[in-house]
């Protein structure tokens, strides 16, 4: 994988295969795979967007010659933690807004706060990090 700054980490070499067949894991499946997997970043979530297990594709990525596969994966993979933590944060900051109903109408909206996610969103970061300022003890 190269390290310039030009190179797209999510491009790669499609993993050979043997035999192509319409419903397995062709190039443009692959791709698919890693776009969405940025996206979602769950590996059962992405493979089964592109109509694929994640069993399969796990196999796929132990196969010779998928190093590129692989090292896409893992960027793609590390890109859909960040987006889902982003998202974490943001949703427990900001809220969600929710309809109020009554009678079977809206009659309204309120924004939910969600403290547990903001709690789980900052012991990650703060794991990461090696930091003990969050740690089981003082929550």
């Amino acid at each position: 994988m190269s390290d310039s700054p030009d190179h797209d980490p999510l491009s790669f070499i499609p993993v050979p295969l043997a035999r192509s067949r319409h419903d397995g894991w062709t190039p443009r499946r692959q791709r698919l795979f890693i776009d969405r997997l940025a996206l979602i970043g769950l590996v059962s979530a992405a493979a089964k967007s592109v109509g694929m297990s994640a069993k399969s594709a796990y196999a796929l990525r132990k196969r010779p010659g998928a190093e590129s596969f692989a090292d896409a994966w893992d960027a793609a993979a590390g890109m859909g933690l960040h987006t889902a933590h982003s998202t974490a944060i943001d949703r427990a900051i900001n809220g969600v807004r929710q309809p109020v109903f009554y009678r079977g109408r809206q009659v309204g909206e309120r924004t939910v706060y969600n403290d547990k996610l903001l709690i789980v969103a900052l012991r990650r970061y703060y794991q990461e990090r090696n930091c003990t300022f969050f740690t089981d003890d003082a929550l």
